[in-house]
């Protein structure tokens, strides 16, 4: 049986670092390539941390809203236990979902979520799919005709999650995208193979007459002037 977890999470800013903090998680769970029923989803308390007005207009998460959640060291072993040694796919994971969650797991001394286990979507898109004009969440949902009418008025990490999670199946049913320099190589040898541009080709062995180097110098001259 082959589980795979799409999760997506909620923030009060993009700095980890810096002291931002993961206020929800979600997760769906796919099995045989199939959307299950088991979900995780929690609100966490941000600890005092305040959500920026910029960033509340985004997931429209308010302090107040989380006062009465439980913090990380409460939601963060049960998100472990979810998630299991399954693979665990986020969408520009390697740049912001993982190094975050592992920033709030590696201050709770709990395991991180290895890089084995990790599956970044957008990486995946980028090797699968040239169309969209770019590789956000929303564009390859547009893409791949996955709706997101779920998430009209602002962000959610489960909604995120179950969007992922459809996008990802349908990545997963799209071949690779064959490397670019094996594509170039192979019309380098069919040009090459061409009987007007191969070796093989019947050289001219003899001046050009008068006729045929007035013709040409009369065409130069066209172009010039054109």
């Amino acid at each position: 049986m082959a589980r795979i977890i799409c999760f997506d999470i909620e923030t009060t800013g993009f700095e980890w670092t810096r002291g931002d903090r993961c206020i929800e998680i979600g997760a769906v769970e796919l099995v045989d390539g199939k959307l299950t029923e088991n979900t995780f989803h929690e609100y966490i308390n941000p600890e005092g941390k305040i959500i920026p007005p910029e960033t509340y207009m985004v997931h429209k998460i308010s302090n107040a809203f989380l006062e009465d959640k439980p913090k990380m060291s409460e939601v963060a072993p049960k998100f472990l236990e979810f998630i299991g040694d399954s693979p665990i796919v986020a969408h520009n994971g390697f740049d912001f979902d993982f190094p975050f969650i592992n920033y709030e797991f590696a201050k709770l001394g709990l395991p991180q979520i290895s890089r084995a286990q990790q599956m970044d979507s957008i990486v995946i898109a980028r090797n699968r799919v040239f169309g969209p004009k770019a590789y956000t969440l929303d564009a390859l949902a547009k893409w791949f005709g996955v709706s997101l009418t779920a998430r009209a008025d602002a962000h959610g990490a489960l909604i995120d999650a179950e969007i992922l999670a459809k996008v990802f199946l349908e990545l997963e049913n799209t071949a690779p995208a064959p490397d670019i320099h094996d594509v170039i190589a192979k019309q380098h040898q069919a040009m090459l193979n061409h009987p007007k541009i191969g070796a093989d080709f019947p050289q001219r062995h003899f001046p050009a007459s008068q006729e045929e180097l007035d013709n040409h110098n009369a065409f130069m001259e066209k172009i010039m002037q054109d």
